[in-house]
């Protein structure tokens, strides 16, 4: 039997096809567009579906069902994602769970946010995973699945877990992508780090080598440049300070034992984001302060979340598939 597992980020659409011991038989991936519309991001969806299962040899109707790890936020009800922050104004509406069951033939098709999926991949692929703990992406944006006494939060449109979007400075000296101030996102998200770099210099411009004013200017400059530029390492001690308080209030929400991080911010730059976070909470924290540790998945911790809700029913229960006949 053959299950499918799709990741739709704001920057990268991924998809892997794996059997029922959740070993990827195959994998597709590509850049996600930018529009002109949400159209052209199914398509995108339903490519690297097709990819995935060539790569594995299979037809794509031969998979009998597909978990899917997406950008929100979700319309659970129309199987869509509906006027994501993270991609242009545009993309106002993404169809899923239709297009890639017609594809695959089957109605088994299950919607997740895509940190609710990163939560079940990494309670379904890691044994020392415990049942309270959150997984906290920091991307392109901003969130967290979180399982409490061994349940998976969703909520009855699957976007619990919209931490991004948790208003951390009431001050709104910046604006999230989603339009609204103040968002943990909007300080602290890869698209937004430059954005803030960029405010911070206009407040207080001391000498830097960042290249403030390249429209090319990314969180890559900054992190790259943190040790050797007084500004850039300022910037990532701000980041640290607004990461810690959100990650303060997550705590405080689900008292998780472990907050497990991944998304490209914390994988490539895991000591400049994770170790001043790990030094401030027990600051902000007022009950027990949780491990805080990289994700043993790295980029893969959705599309193998994906995948196993694909496996159990959209559950993530690992012992549906160990006591499957």
């Amino acid at each position: 039997m053959y299950y499918v597992g799709v990741d739709l980020g704001a920057t990268n659409v991924r998809a892997v096809v794996g059997d029922e011991t959740a070993a990827v038989l195959g994998a597709a991936s590509r850049g996600t567009p930018r529009g002109p519309n949400g159209i052209a991001v199914t398509e995108a969806v339903l490519e690297v579906v097709r990819g995935a299962c060539a790569d594995a040899g299979i037809a794509p109707s031969e998979a009998i069902a597909a978990g899917i790890g997406s950008i929100g936020p979700l319309d659970l009800a129309e199987g869509i994602v509906q006027g994501p922050a993270n991609l242009p104004d545009t993309v106002e509406r993404i169809p899923l769970v239709g297009p890639v069951g017609r594809l695959l033939d089957t109605e088994e098709v299950y919607l997740h946010n895509d940190t609710i999926a990163g939560v079940i991949g990494e309670r379904f692929h890691s044994e020392r995973n415990p049942d309270d703990m959150v997984y906290l992406t920091i991307s392109s944006g901003i969130g967290a699945g979180v399982a409490v006494d061994g349940n998976v939060l969703s909520g009855w449109d699957g976007n619990a877990g919209e931490v991004g979007h948790m208003t951390v400075d009431p001050h709104g000296f910046m604006t999230c992508g989603c339009g609204l101030d103040g968002h943990w996102e909007g300080y602290c998200s890869g698209n937004n780090i430059p954005k803030y770099a960029r405010e911070l210099y206009e407040e207080d411009p001391i000498e830097t080598s960042l290249p403030i004013e390249d429209p090319d200017f990314s969180a890559v400059d900054v992190f790259e440049a943190a040790g050797e530029d007084t500004f850039a390492d300022h910037v990532i001690d701000q980041v640290a300070h607004w990461n810690a308080m959100g990650i303060a209030n997550v705590i405080h929400a689900y008292a998780p034992l472990v907050v497990s991080v991944g998304g490209a911010v914390a994988l490539n730059n895991p000591d400049r984001v994770l170790d001043p976070i790990r030094e401030k909470l027990p600051e902000m924290v007022f009950i027990n302060v949780p491990e805080v540790r990289l994700t043993d998945l790295g980029d893969d911790v959705v599309v193998k979340g994906a995948l196993a809700s694909a496996l159990t029913g959209g559950t993530g229960d690992r012992s549906r598939v160990e006591n499957a006949p």
